[in-house]
Parts: structure tokens; C-alpha cells; sequence
């Protein structure tokens, strides 16, 4: 009986990496976005908004450092950038914390807020790497009424970033 045991073990070893290379491969599960409050990308996600490959994939929105577009300048996301699409405003008071929802944990270096092209927050990670989630409250120095805000994630050890644009009303 134990030498049948070890033969089914040897069978199952020698069996088990061709099955894993042979299965379909799933898409990857790449990065992060603003979850809440709702960002373009969550929108889409959510079926609120009608929209292309970011209802997918909303945590790919990435361009290289120092963009100021919702899709990175991404085109296949560029519907993100139509102010006139129909987004769903969030209204938000003074300061409104903002959860970035992380499906893959890059080292980070910081983290943007923006509001009509002022930056009005940044966080400061110092290269670590983030958890699933992460939250920030962002005051808005006296901005108010409908504004959009640009979300920013630095990646620490690429010149990589990754984007979310969320409609809000301040007041």
C-alpha cells in the first residue's frame, strides 16, 4: 500500500505542472482606482455610466508621472477624459476621505489630489507598499461647487503612475 502511494504522489508531481501550464490564462489583475467616493472608472464598473474596456478593467488607468488626464492618456480609456459623458456628481462636504480600492501593491512614493489643475493634497509613502486598500481625507482648501478631482498614484521604482477622476460637489 505505501508503494502506491508513492507511485500516485510521483504521477501527480510529474501531472500537475502541465496541467497548470495548459489552463487558460486569467487577465491580470493590474493595480488600483478610487472606489469612494465613486470615481469615472467606478462608474463604469458599476454599469452607472455606459462605457468601453475600463468597465473591465478600471484599475488600469496608468500613464507615465506628471499626466493631468482621467485616462492617463491612455486611448483605449479616453472616455474617461468626456466631461460630458453623464458622470455621477458625488456630493462631498469640505474635506471627504477617498478609499483606493488595490489589486496589485506597487512600492509608492506618493499620492495626488488636484483640483482645477491645484494640487490640494499629497501623501507621502516613502516607497512603501500600500494595502488593499487605502485612504486619505482630502480637505479642499476652500474650493467649493462642482469640481473634479484627479486622484494620483506615484509608483516608487518606475516612472509609472496610475489615475482616477471623480465629479464632485463641494459644499
Amino acid at each position: 500500500m505505501n508503494r502506491k502511494r508513492k507511485v500516485a504522489a510521483l504521477i501527480g508531481a510529474g501531472v500537475a505542472p502541465l496541467i497548470a501550464v495548459s489552463l487558460p490564462a486569467s487577465s491580470a489583475s493590474a493595480h488600483g482606482y478610487v472606489d469612494s467616493p465613486q470615481s469615472r472608472q467606478a462608474q463604469c464598473a458599476a454599469g452607472v455610466v455606459e462605457c468601453g474596456d475600463i468597465k473591465y478593467e478600471p484599475q488600469s488607468v496608468e500613464g507615465p508621472k506628471g499626466l493631468t488626464s482621467c485616462s492617463g492618456d491612455n486611448g483605449r480609456f479616453s472616455e474617461l477624459d468626456d466631461d460630458g459623458k453623464g458622470w455621477k456628481v458625488n456630493q462631498v462636504s469640505s474635506s471627504q476621505d477617498f478609499t483606493w480600492k488595490i489589486t496589485a501593491r506597487h512600492a509608492t512614493s506618493t499620492w495626488q489630489y488636484f483640483v482645477g489643475g491645484d494640487k490640494v493634497a499629497e501623501f507621502d509613502d516613502g516607497g512603501a507598499q500600500p494595502g488593499e486598500t487605502v485612504n486619505h481625507t482630502v480637505d479642499f482648501g476652500g474650493k467649493s461647487g462642482n469640481q473634479k478631482v484627479l486622484a494620483v498614484w506615484n509608483i516608487a521604482d518606475t516612472p509609472m503612475a496610475f489615475y482616477a477622476c471623480i465629479d464632485v460637489n463641494i459644499g
